[in-house]
């Protein structure tokens, strides 16, 4: 039962929550209740197709942690720039009916997308292309990526000023709530440092939308 617990306690079922009935469940807790049964399931390799659809900012960052900490194997889909640099170690390129390995990271590929252009290995064997303008479709998508970064610093920001303002509470110190204290300690720093990710992935979107735009 610790260990249900501890899972559920991840994906943020916690206190009475664990005894709701599954017909009661928004499609976000559906969603973190799905994932949690993955990751307990005895099989060591996952496919997951965009399992971060659906989540808020708190449920990808405990299924990053899940992730990061799952034994087996795991083949990843996702349009989730955040969760495949923190997750992902190996990339695969799905062209042209071909599944070949991506000897680069996620800013080669990223660039490889906006210039329309081949693989590193193949360019030697052609000309290289004359910069040109990202197409409108590829300018939308980067605009896209720099919402998400966005609204994803704004939620952080909003948890931080809620846990700052918990902390502050003179009540939340006294000899009786030392435990709580500490809870509430830990939830700030792991705030804090999704914070800092966060902000660092927002400015790297907005750099590469600024060139895209003014090449």
């Amino acid at each position: 039962e610790t260990e249900l617990r501890s899972i559920l306690g991840a994906f943020l079922f916690r206190g009475d929550d664990v005894f709701k009935s599954v017909s009661v469940l928004s499609g976000g807790e559906r969603s973190r209740l799905a994932l949690a049964r993955t990751l307990l399931s005895p099989a060591n390799v996952l496919v997951l197709d965009e399992p971060t659809n659906h989540l808020d900012i708190e449920s990808r960052e405990a299924l990053v942690e899940a992730l990061t900490t799952y034994p087996g194997a795991v083949i990843l889909v996702s349009h989730d720039m955040h969760l495949l640099e923190l997750v992902a170690d190996r990339l695969w390129l799905v062209s042209n009916g071909t599944v070949t390995p991506f000897e680069d990271d996620l800013e080669a590929y990223r660039k490889l997308l906006l210039s329309d252009a081949k693989p590193a290995k193949d360019r030697k064997e052609a000309p290289a292309p004359k910069p040109k303008r990202p197409t409108r479709e590829a300018l939308l998508a980067l605009k896209s990526e720099a919402r998400k970064s966005e609204a994803r610093v704004e939620k952080l920001n909003q948890m931080r000023d809620k846990l700052a303002t918990k902390l502050a509470d003179p009540d939340l110190y006294e000899d009786t709530k030392i435990g709580e204290m500490e809870v509430w300690q830990k939830k700030y720093a792991e705030v804090m440092e999704a914070l800092d990710r966060a902000e660092a992935l927002w400015m790297q979107d907005l750099e590469k939308l600024e060139a895209a735009e003014h090449p």
